[in-house]
């Protein structure tokens, strides 16, 4: 047990559903989904969302997104880098890919990808996988020490 000015203790919580995120309260917004009836994409989008809100040094709306899917039947794969200039060829990167400037950048994929996931896997109101996040962003939200 950690070192703490306070008493501390891990509750088990049984559960048919799991949301992992590096960020509690994105995996509590994926849980908030399961628990309206949405499916496990509802869940990883709306923990999406919610880590640019409060992980933004990690994760925001200009970037990327990538998503493999399962449904017992059939594997989906989603690939939401950005869009590069059509001035970008192989040959251009062929001695590698630059580490800054201006050749380091494309157009942020991760809404778009969130939008196409979404139409193809979610069953909750797009709008609603917001609303954990929306919450966050005006009424504030306990930031880690860390």
């Amino acid at each position: 047990m950690p070192d703490a000015p306070y008493p501390t203790h891990r509750t088990p919580v049984m559960a048919r559903n799991i949301v992992a995120t590096s960020q509690p309260l994105a995996a509590q917004a994926g849980l908030s989904m399961l628990a309206q009836g949405g499916r496990a994409a509802d869940a990883a989008l709306a923990a999406a969302i919610c880590l640019t809100v409060v992980e933004p040094t990690g994760n925001g709306l200009g970037s990327d997104a990538f998503a493999i899917s399962w449904d017992g039947t059939d594997l989906d794969g989603l690939n939401a880098s950005g869009r590069s200039p059509a001035g970008w060829t192989p040959e251009r990167f062929a001695d590698g890919m630059p580490q800054r400037g201006w050749d380091t950048v494309t157009v942020p994929g991760a809404v778009s990808g969130w939008v196409a996931f979404w139409r193809r896997h979610g069953s909750l109101p797009f709008a609603t996988l917001f609303g954990p996040a929306i919450g966050y962003a005006r009424d504030g939200f306990p930031v880690s020490p860390a």
